[in-house]
């Protein structure tokens, strides 16, 4: 066929796949849809505007409430000690964005199906497990400073913020369709601007040369605080449950584009211009996440660090980057945390989602109702719920909570990442579409230094040898 990139990986049979479909799985299939044609045959590139999707709101969950606590403690302990970290990190994450994206447009599946599909129960399983584990403990550490924040202006307790939230939460990703939902999304990522704005204001005093160095040459500590910051940092910027969101995110893409019946189950080999959009679209929204990063810890640099002060454990402290901006600095970082979490927590939410679906055989997608996927969307829930309840049992600081959260991200990535990358050189699975050469130096990277500095990090706390 035309415009085909030789995909040669077999159609799947997991998941939902070979389930007879009923009136209501067609009525889903018609409501989610594009009401525009479907994309043309021809390997013609579409303007690159009508690219963005998964990768964007992929890269701008990457700057959720715990990527903002951890850029800004990086840039309050360390000042710009630790910007070395962007350059290093932006082909890496990439690198392995792009794996996510092009196996969900490949198979029309999430990794956990394909996983099934391929290897043994013991690695979905475990894979499963971890994820659970790191989204969990994201969810309550996002919750927890999207309370502080809303408290910090509103007043009214903290349990009323969590559970206005959480039910807002819940109710965004099972009552409202995918598509709406999707330009939700979007819209959000536009709630940082603050950081770049202040980060540029005359009364910033930006010492631009020493950010060059900075950028360029990375400086080494074995002190235990620069090692969680670094694992932090690495954590929150290649998460695991990005991964997950966006090869599931794509496949919904694949949905609604009329390629395929439902999740696994594509109608014809993956398209050259589409594999060019995933490429063009992770690549913007991993640069758009990483430009966001750089403003916050030159913000916090140039405010909280310069002022002297090297630690930040609430809302308040966090805040204080955003001070140059006067007496809105609150109401913009409120904003900024609030919106980012409504971001990231049904991301979060979502992965898990769509890991147990697809372990477990369940109907997905959120282009279904509630009705039609019970167990995709009682797990949505039950992970914000989780989330929510952890923060009644549990006593810490909303920004070392959020710290401690990207810590456990950046540990737990590292073995997904060697699975992603076994995946997606598996010809059985993609055919044609292996990893290219790229992919495979700085997806491999990726596991090298995220896999060193999180060992490294384990011995010091385990020996005592940080000093």
């Amino acid at each position: 066929m035309k415009g085909e990139a030789n995909s040669g990986a077999k159609k799947p049979t997991t998941g939902e796949v070979g389930r007879p479909s009923t009136p209501d799985d067609d009525d889903d299939l018609k409501r989610a849809h594009l009401s525009t044609k479907r994309m043309e045959e021809s390997t013609t590139a579409e303007p690159w505007y009508k690219c963005i999707g998964p990768g964007l709101i992929t890269g701008a969950a990457d700057d959720d409430p715990s990527g903002i606590g951890t850029y800004s403690q990086c840039g309050a302990s360390f000042g710009y000690g630790q910007l070395w970290l962007i350059p290093v990190s932006l082909p890496l994450m990439i690198a392995i964005q792009e794996m996510c994206g092009r196996l969900g447009r490949v198979t029309g599946m999430g990794i956990a199906a394909v996983m099934k599909e391929h290897y043994h129960k013991s690695l979905l399983y475990g894979c499963l497990s971890l994820l659970l584990f790191a989204n969990i403990l994201n969810v309550y550490a996002d919750l927890n400073v999207m309370a502080a924040s809303a408290k910090m202006l509103f007043g009214l307790p903290t349990w009323f913020w969590l559970t206005v939230m959480t039910a807002v939460l819940v109710g965004l990703q099972i009552f409202v369709p995918y598509r709406s939902y999707a330009r939700i999304l979007k819209f959000l990522c536009l709630g940082l601007i603050g950081y770049a704005v202040v980060a540029l204001m005359p009364g910033n005093k930006n010492h631009w040369g020493a950010i060059a160095h900075s950028i360029f040459i990375p400086t080494w500590s074995s002190k235990l605080a620069y090692l969680v910051a670094m694992v932090a940092f690495l954590g929150t910027t290649i998460s695991p449950y990005l991964f997950y969101w966006q090869a599931g995110e794509t496949m919904e893409e694949v949905v609604a584009d009329g390629l395929e019946d439902g999740p696994g189950e594509r109608k014809d080999a993956v398209r050259r211009n589409e594999l060019r959009n995933v490429r063009a679209d992770t690549s913007l929204g991993m640069v758009a996440s990483q430009a966001v990063a750089f403003f916050i810890m030159i913000a916090a640099a140039g405010t909280i660090h310069a002022s002297g002060k090297t630690d930040i454990n609430t809302a308040q402290d966090a805040a204080m980057a955003l001070k140059p901006l006067g007496p809105a600095a609150y109401w913009i970082f409120s904003v900024c945390m609030i919106g980012t979490g409504l971001l990231a927590v049904p991301t979060l939410a979502g992965s898990a989602a769509y890991a147990a679906s697809e372990t477990f055989g369940w109907r997905y997608g959120l282009y279904r109702r509630f009705k039609r996927a019970k167990g995709f969307y009682l797990t949505v829930a039950g992970v914000v719920l989780l989330g929510y309840a952890l923060n009644f049992f549990a006593s810490i600081s909303p920004i070392k909570a959020l710290i401690y959260s990207a810590v456990v991200n950046g540990i737990v990535a590292v073995p997904l990442m060697v699975i992603l990358m076994i995946i997606c050189n598996n010809r059985k699975i993609v055919g044609h579409n292996t990893n290219r050469i790229w992919s495979n130096l700085f997806g491999g990277l990726a596991v090298l230094f995220m896999g060193a500095a999180s060992l490294f990090f384990i011995w010091a706390v385990v020996t005592g040898h940080a000093s």
